[in-house]
């Protein structure tokens, strides 16, 4: 038996990506806080009825789930930390009008959600609970392509990001005859449109069938995706209010903003979630990679199983993605180091402390240490000149590594 083995999607994060997630970490979370976002940790594990709030059948599917030996309930392993953010601003911050939350943490899933994804996401989210407008909407958004900015995965022609409103697709499945709605949204969410036309009925007898037919073909740039939504939808009101809804989302000077770094795009026939988010939704992906990068929408309503039912809205992100679609992209330029001798004069052990008060990385070598086999690039040492102690370039090495820049 290989003891060394870890389990099938679950892997150690090594130098140097461990500190360029944990760099990303901070860089996010600075952000949050400096948009008023609160920090909150829930638990790793707790009762499973309070994990799996208004997650439909999904979250339980991905769950891990043990007996607690304390009292002999059912616990378990947090997939998202979502429902967790939920139950706190419901249960444990009710004076407050309008919460504005965020978190980062570990989550553990029975299956990847891709292929090359890991069952140990690190996520990191934000949430805004208490207002139903827009503006809500607009501001979550806007903070994750603020997120995927910082991560270095926006750029020109490099990330977009799909709009859309599960409302439609209620609105029209409940119109329709019969109970097929669970079969309807399974070749929704497949993309089957022959086995869609053949299962739905003709237009003569349900125009929401040839409408339902009519928004999967409603995708791309926003605005010719909403023109030709808004003419399948004309003989329902409560649609086009929908669509004026998503319209001012993706219009909005705070979105317009990111234009030059993420394409707006539009995906009416998006049915992923459909359990769980009850109006806008929308999802960042990145070129060359087919999963989302964030996803995120509205989620109303979630903390009526805590006695405060709340509306809500927000998004999340997997640092460890984040990280290797970056290295997969454009490494970040390494940093050299600096090698001190280790030593307990006053004025060395000075300078290497206004050193590393400046962000600089000093590495001091133990008796009998050298600078080679490191693992990391150095390329300035302190030495002693006269009894002064000086931080020098070591020769070839720093030119070496102004020239990979």
């Amino acid at each position: 038996m290989n003891r060394w083995l870890l389990p099938q999607a679950i892997s150690d994060l090594l130098p140097p990506r461990a500190q360029e997630l944990e760099d990303l970490r901070r860089a996010i979370l600075d952000c949050y806080r400096g948009c008023g976002y609160e920090l909150v940790i829930p638990p790793l594990i707790e009762y499973l009825d309070s994990l799996l709030i208004g997650s439909g059948g999904d979250l339980d599917l991905k769950t891990f789930k043990l007996i607690d030996q304390l009292s002999g309930r059912t616990m378990g392993v947090r997939a998202d930390i979502t429902p967790q953010v939920a139950r706190i601003d419901a249960h444990m911050l009710q004076a407050r009008e309008v919460d504005r939350l965020c978190y980062c943490g570990s989550v553990l899933r029975t299956r990847p959600n891709g292929l090359e994804a890991s069952r140990e996401p690190l996520q990191v989210g934000a949430e805004i609970y208490g207002h139903a407008g827009v503006e809500a909407d607009i501001e979550a958004i806007d903070l994750l392509l603020q997120s995927l900015a910082i991560a270095g995965v926006a750029g020109p022609g490099r990330l977009r990001l799909d709009l859309g409103d599960l409302g439609l697709v209620r609105l029209l499945l409940a119109e329709l005859p019969g109970s097929g709605e669970d079969e309807v949204l399974a070749l929704l969410q497949d993309r089957d449109l022959p086995e869609l036309r053949r299962l739905l009925p003709s237009a003569d007898e349900a125009p929401a069938a040839a409408a339902i037919l009519e928004l999967t073909q409603c995708f791309g740039p926003a605005v010719p995706a909403l023109a030709r939504a808004r003419t399948a939808l004309a003989r329902w009101p409560q649609a086009l209010e929908i669509l004026a809804r998503i319209e001012r989302v993706a219009l909005s000077p705070r979105i317009a903003r990111h234009a030059a770094s993420a394409e707006i795009a539009l995906d009416l026939a998006d049915v992923r979630g459909f359990r769980y988010h009850t109006g806008l939704k929308f999802a960042a992906y990145a070129e060359r990679h087919a999963q989302s990068v964030g996803r995120g929408g509205r989620y109303d309503g979630v903390g009526a199983v805590f006695g405060r039912a709340r509306a809500a809205t927000g998004f999340s992100l997997d640092l460890r993605e984040l990280v290797e679609l970056r290295v997969a992209d454009e490494a970040a330029p390494a940093t050299g180091v600096i090698v001190a001798p280790w030593s307990e004069d006053e004025s060395l052990m000075a300078l290497i402390g206004r050193l590393r008060g400046d962000g600089e990385v000093v590495v001091e070598l133990l008796p009998g240490q050298s600078d080679h086999g490191m693992g990391r690039e150095v390329d300035r040492v302190i030495e002693s000149d006269n009894g002064r102690w000086q931080v020098r370039p070591i020769a070839g090495r720093a030119a070496a590594r102004q020239g990979r820049r």
